[in-house]
């Protein structure tokens, strides 16, 4: 006679069928391929477990209580040693429910035998003589092994449960499994079935496991004596945890939630302040990320009896019946309490509209409960790939803001949103206003209307927004997160990495413009090279090889020095494109050449640093007119698509196009914008003009910067010094300046507005940009040319010249000149390379010279911070 294990439990009893037992793994040692066919999910090079097993959280005994690999299962049907006759299970308890774990191990489906064929039966015999006959049918009250993909039963599960990956590590070949973070259960050896009792008030007699024509083996039985289902029917439920010590709150984040009747999500940081009050972060624009361990959230999906864990560095901080936390309560101990903050949910059609047309609006948004917990539209996920690293991951029209991950949408999308208060941000670039509010979602509502309104119009005014360094995304997703940015214009620029090759399908050679025609993306290049520099090549017909030069990070491990920045520029100007040096001044070597020889045709502001403006107005104050442009570099998640722009001015009389806009970029009528729009003018002349001011004398500036980011500072710089300027402290949306200055030589003028005393106010982005403007410059000539010379920069420029031949010469990596034929053909190849660090010394030391022999006082003043 059959026993329990243990004494009755309130919930689940396994049942010791050990004396039954028939059969051992041999079984499974067998030629299941044999047997079957397909793309098995069942791994064959792993034995089923037995013994003491928990499965969904469930005990089964598998064979007798001290394992044994000969008898640990009742084989039905399974030749030689297996039993053709029933055999009985005494039971003689009450019981609500009775679970199998069982598994077919032959088959006749994949030779196209009949679905849904009676494999066994199981009489459940009752104390009152009645019985209940169930017949147990392949794929649906019992499952096949080995499993092919796609082919689990209807009635029963596997024996292991949906489960996250690791959250920190893994294989490289599951880099792409990894970030799903979530993977299906499949068997190890069995499946779980559970039978519901109809007349659980009358004691259950026996079991009769009548055999069929197939090998079925019956592993374990457990007796229910709950009324839940025993595999979890429920869907997540979000749930919050608070450590209530600091020295545990304050850690950096390691909690980890375990549910054993049930799955769990990551545990993710909840804000550490309410979004809707927060004032650390701007509407729209993200919120400081939370990097303690508390507070936090989880979605979990779980049976009533299961318990809820909350651990920390091995350390079990609180424990919780599920169902007691769906009641109302909450778990509590001295380390930390948890609690369900899920109100119910309902499924929400959401359209943003532009305010004045009322035409549905791309733009950015997220959604939150009053705790934080986000609510994605559907097909977006946050937080995004848990909070960790994005590099070179397109996430499919997400962006992550510090604390906020939003998803661009085309103005419509539709989910789950919760009922009650709900906190939204939405935000489409800098010329509207960014939305911020609360709203009620009602049982029963399922559509919500928001509109954005825009504050000034750009393109109205002839201005074009456009980011001239973005990577890692699809054209068509370029195209999707630049209208909803209110991006112009999207520079996706090809590159190498290493081994790694990137967009190199997305180049054509022509822009992708959108149906309405206000939004173009173009694929072009960014050429590297890690000690000479990057080149950033724009409105190119066909590529401009190799693309990357003399190893890593850039080019191949191991590669040599193949080609010059100067080069590839020529390649692009043949070509009628455009150069940008960029993110000047880094890697800093070969853009001294390409400036001193004129292949620059802009220069790239990725960031408010001091370096940069430095670099910036070394140029400009050796006499090189360079306009100024705005990228951001885009190589992660953590990045917005034009949070650094460039405005661009295209004359009412030409229409907006990709080649029109690089021509107006080359006029220098431009602005970089990381938030404010700003406007700029010397005696009525725009951003890019030349003023001749014959002998000097006084001018009238004005600059004027709106924003809807704070900023506190608007400046006028000239020839690198700060010459007049506006602040509030406190911060303004507004700031104007208007001045008088006195030119006493060729100069140049530019506007530039940001924090107070134009130091950094950071964005929530990777970089933790500034909030910021830069305008190019506007030129003012004292004589018939404008002309400018400072001797340190014409000595910098030099040395920078000389530095790049010295790398060169004896230290770049170069390929026996025996065995190769370079790209060029020439049989120099060092002074292949050498000719336009050569060209741009002869020209330097030409200007130098010629600057040296002339009258006193002819030298420009030089910069300053």
């Amino acid at each position: 006679m059959t026993t329990s294990l243990r004494p009755p439990t309130p919930d689940y009893e396994p049942l010791d069928i050990s004396s039954l037992c028939n059969a051992g793994l041999e079984l499974y040692d067998c030629d299941l391929e044999g047997r079957s066919g397909g793309s098995w999910l069942y791994p064959r090079d792993r034995r089923p477990a037995i013994g003491l097993q928990w499965l969904h959280g469930l005990p089964f005994q598998i064979g007798p209580q001290t394992p044994s690999e000969t008898r640990c299962f009742v084989a039905l049907g399974c030749g030689e040693g297996a039993s053709t006759t029933p055999i009985v299970v005494p039971v003689s308890k009450r019981t609500e429910q009775v679970i199998f774990a069982h598994a077919l191990l032959e088959t006749h489906l994949w030779q196209g035998g009949p679905l849904g064929s009676v494999v066994a039966r199981y009489v459940f015999r009752l104390a009152d003589e009645r019985s209940v006959d169930v017949p147990i049918r392949e794929r649906f009250e019992v499952g096949n092994l080995p499993l092919p993909w796609g082919q689990l039963p209807f009635l029963a599960v596997p024996d292991q449960q949906n489960k996250l990956a690791d959250r920190y590590e893994g294989r490289w070949e599951n880099t792409g499994f990894r970030q799903t973070e979530a993977s299906q259960g499949t068997p190890r050896g069995y499946f779980l079935w559970a039978w519901r009792n109809p007349h659980p008030e009358v004691e259950l007699h026996s079991i009769e496991l009548i055999p069929g024509n197939l090998c079925l083996v019956v592993a374990a039985i457990t007796l229910s004596h709950l009324e839940e289902p025993p595999f979890v029917r429920s869907t997540r439920r979000a749930v919050a945890v608070v450590l209530k010590k600091e020295e545990r709150s304050n850690r950096p984040f390691e909690l980890e939630i375990r549910v054993d009747r049930g799955v769990a999500t990551y545990p993710y940081p909840l804000p550490e302040e309410p979004l809707d009050r927060s004032a650390s972060g701007f509407p729209g624009f993200g919120a400081p990320l939370n990097q303690k361990s508390s507070p936090a959230y989880s979605q979990i999906a779980a049976v009533p009896s299961a318990t809820v864990t909350v651990v920390q560095g091995g350390s079990t901080l609180v424990e919780a019946r599920w169902g007691e936390l769906e009641a109302g309560g909450a778990g509590e101990s001295d380390e930390a309490r948890i609690e369900i903050v899920d109100r119910g949910k309902n499924w929400v059609h959401v359209k943003v509209i532009d305010d004045e047309s009322g035409e549905p609006l791309p733009c950015r948004i997220a959604f939150h409960s009053p705790e934080g917990v986000p609510y994605p539209p559907h097909g977006h996920a946050s937080p995004l790939f848990s909070n960790m690293g994005t590099w070179h991951i397109d996430n499919g029209g997400d962006v992550r803001l510090g604390h906020i991950t939003y998803a661009y949408i085309d103005g419509t999308c539709q989910g789950w949103l919760p009922r009650g208060t709900v906190m939204v941000e939405a935000a489409r670039g800098y010329e509207y206003e960014p939305l911020r509010t609360t709203v009620t979602i009602n049982p029963g509502q399922q559509s919500l209307t928001l509109r954005l309104k825009r504050w000034v119009d750009m393109n109205a005014a002839r201005y074009f927004s456009g980011d001239t360094h973005v990577h890692f995304l699809s054209a068509q997703g370029a195209q999707l997160e630049a209208a909803g940015e209110d991006l112009n214009v999207v520079n996706l620029l090809l590159s190498q990495w290493g081994h790694l090759y990137t967009n190199t399908e997305d180049f054509t050679g022509r822009p992708h413009v959108s149906p309405d025609g206000r939004t173009i993306v173009f694929a072009g290049h960014e050429n590297r090279q890690h000690i000479l520099g990057h080149l950033t090549l724009l409105g190119m017909k066909t590529p401009v090889m190799p693309w990357c030069s003399d190893g890593p990070d850039e080019a191949d491990l191991g590669g040599g020095l193949d080609i010059t920045l100067s080069e590839w520029a020529d390649a692009c100007h043949a070509q009628g494109g455009t150069v940008i040096v960029s993110h000047v001044p880094t890697p800093n070597c070969e853009q001294a050449v390409l400036v001193a020889t004129g292949r620059a045709d802009a220069v790239e502001m990725l960031e408010q640093l001091e370096y940069e403006h430095l670099e910036y107005y070394r140029y400009l104050n050796g006499g090189y007119r360079l306009p100024l442009v705005g990228g951001t570099d885009r190589m992660d998640a953590g990045v917005p698509v034009g949070l650094y722009r460039t405005y661009v001015y295209i004359p009412s009389d030409q229409e907006f196009t990709y080649q029109n806009w690089l021509l107006a970029l080359r006029t220098g009528h431009t602005f970089v914008s990381g938030g404010p729009i700003i406007w700029f003018s010397v005696e009525g002349q725009p951003i890019g003009s030349t003023l001749h001011v014959r002998g000097g004398g006084s001018v009238e500036v004005e600059a004027h910067a709106r924003s809807i980011l704070p900023i506190a500072t608007l400046q006028i710089v000239q020839n690198g010094r700060v010459v007049a300027e506006s602040s509030e402290a406190s911060g303004a949306r507004e700031l104007i300046v208007r001045a008088r200055l006195e030119i006493r030589g060729d100069s140049w003028l530019a506007a530039r507005c940001g924090g107070f005393q134009y130091t950094p106010i950071r964005h929530f982005d990777t970089r933790r940009r500034g909030v910021m403007a830069h305008t190019s410059p506007i030129y003012v000539a004292c004589g018939r040319d404008y002309s400018l010379f400072d001797l340190a920069t014409t000595e910098y420029l030099l040395t920078l010249v000389e530095g790049g031949l010295q790398y060169i010469r004896n230290l770049s990596p170069q390929h026996p000149v025996s065995l190769v034929t370079h790209h060029h053909g020439e049989g120099d190849h060092l002074g292949h390379l050498e000719r336009p660090f050569r060209e741009a010394q002869t020209i330097l030391l030409q200007r130098l010279n010629r600057e040296r022999t002339s009258a006193p006082g002819a030298h420009g003043k030089g910069m300053s911070a």
